[in-house]
């Protein structure tokens, strides 16, 4: 960068730090910085806002007065009119955004109809696919920024994704209780956080993208994309370009696949580590004593999304700021030798998830990292009794398809993981006071509207989820209720 570069970016941190300080009032910000500038690009505002760091003034600062940043440059901005080609990862951000945008005018005609449940838990479970944007933003387009030594985006824009989250489900919460008046009122408030948030990225995030990451970089972003997946829009095509990047380390593991490397107990090949870690029923992520990703296994069942781009990132940048002191906390514990391992356990999306960070150390005792396992534990957790003769497992194998599929014998009432819940209480509405006792998450279901709301469109698979248990279970004890009950 320039001498006439850096002194641009120096004096819009300077206005930025007035402000901030309070030495200047909004109005003489946006003054001074059209009397000083013609044009400022997207780029330069972020690296001012990047300068402000090592000025000492805090995330929480920038975060709180990211909305007067945007009004101090508003009228110098300058727009992005890059054409992007079809694979491009901003590109498909953006239909992402007309997408979710679609789904909000939906929202608004129904918020002028009469409030029907199911019309809305429509609308909610399109916007629940929006944590796929999300996710792909923290996995992949934040660490392309960080290794431009860039970190502001994935320190305050994560923020404003949390708060996206939270409301989202704040919002289904509410549907699926059957508050009506909660419902509309964060129903109101999540439309209002998503727009500012999609306009950020629009008008900040992406365009500041296309200045600071490298077209190469975008390339290979695109594969890893692939890993999480996209929302509410089909699958982007590739960049014949990007499988160059990939294939000489693939090339070189294919080489060394059958050479047998001498392991803490026996002799395995390079191939057949892989296989162990992809094939184990719990997800691995490693941090080295650096605290940067160096891995993290490749299950096809893992509890958060990974992706290529979070390898040799900072662990810190890869947990929103608000849970990056418990980060930190575990870390200088580990280190210092005062703790060896620091477990939690939480429900999410119908699932009871457990996670366990334990500290690695060599023979000699000396800090190497941290090993975080993470364990969808929800079937464990609905154990009971014993299991001493062999029986197959009948659920939980397999890929989302392979399990619509799986059905041990066919059921005499027709039960299957597709089946709606409401079209078998319509048939056996005693079914109904008894689903409680399976689990007592379906109380909920107890209550009218939630009912309503939930009966025409959730299937056994989805009921099972929310109760914790395994939909063969839940199909089992549904079988056995009608055995008993039936006239």
């Amino acid at each position: 960068m320039s001498d006439v570069e850096n002194n641009r970016i120096f004096r819009l941190a300077d206005i930025l730090e007035s402000f901030v300080t309070g030495q200047i009032q909004l109005e003489e910000a946006q003054d001074l910085v059209q009397k000083e500038f013609d044009e400022v690009s997207v780029d330069e505002v972020a690296l001012a806002e990047q300068e402000l760091t090592k000025r000492k003034i805090e995330d929480d600062v920038v975060y709180n007065n990211i909305e007067s940043f945007l009004l101090i440059f508003k009228n110098v901005l300058q727009a992005s009119d890059s054409e992007l080609e079809n694979w491009h990862p901003i590109l498909t951000y953006q239909r992402e955004n007309e997408a979710v945008k679609h789904v909000l005018e939906k929202g608004e005609k129904l918020l002028r109809k009469k409030f029907i449940p199911n019309q809305w838990a429509e609308v909610m479970e399109a916007l629940k696919q929006y944590e796929v944007h999300l996710s792909r933003k923290q996995n992949q387009l934040y660490p392309a920024f960080e290794r431009q030594g860039f970190d502001r985006p994935s320190k305050i824009m994560w923020t404003l994704d949390d708060e996206v989250s939270a409301s989202l489900r704040r919002t289904a919460g509410a549907l699926e209780d059957g508050n009506e008046k909660l419902f509309l009122e964060n129903y109101e408030k999540s439309v209002r956080r998503l727009q500012d948030l999609m306009e950020k990225e629009d008008v900040v995030l992406f365009p500041t993208a296309m200045e600071m990451i490298s077209y190469e970089e975008f390339q290979r972003m695109r594969d890893g994309d692939d890993e999480i997946g996209y929302c509410l829009i089909d699958t982007p095509p590739h960049c014949s370009a990007a499988a160059h990047f990939t294939k000489p380390d693939v090339q070189i593991k294919r080489e060394d696949r059958t050479e047998e490397l001498d392991v803490r107990q026996g002799k395995l090949t390079l191939e057949q580590i892989n296989l162990i870690f992809r094939h184990l029923p719990v997800d691995l992520s490693f941090v080295d004593e650096k605290e940067l990703v160096r891995f993290y296994s490749d299950t096809k069942h893992r509890v958060f999304p990974r992706s290529p781009g979070v390898i040799g990132r900072d662990v810190k940048n890869c947990h929103p700021r608000e849970s990056v002191h418990t980060v930190e906390q575990i870390i200088e514990e580990f280190r210092a030798g005062r703790q060896n391992e620091a477990e939690f356990w939480m429900e999410m999306h119908g699932k009871f998830v457990y996670i366990l960070y334990t500290a690695v150390r060599d023979d000699a005792g000396r800090f190497c990292g941290v090993l975080e396992m993470m364990q969808d534990a929800t079937h464990i957790r609905s154990l009971e009794g014993n299991q001493r003769l062999l029986s197959w497992k009948k659920d939980g194998e397999g890929d989302a398809a392979d399990k619509k599929r799986k059905v041990t014998a066919p059921n005499p009432y027709g039960f299957t993981p597709d089946t709606i819940i409401g079209e078998i209480i319509k048939k056996y509405p005693g079914l109904r006071s008894y689903l409680p006792e399976i689990s007592p998450k379906f109380k909920k279901l107890q209550n009218p509207i939630a009912f309503k709301a939930m009966s025409g469109i959730a299937t056994l698979e989805m009921i099972a989820q929310r109760g914790g248990i395994s939909v063969m279970d839940l199909i089992e004890k549904l079988t056995k209720w009608v055995d008993t009950h039936k006239k």
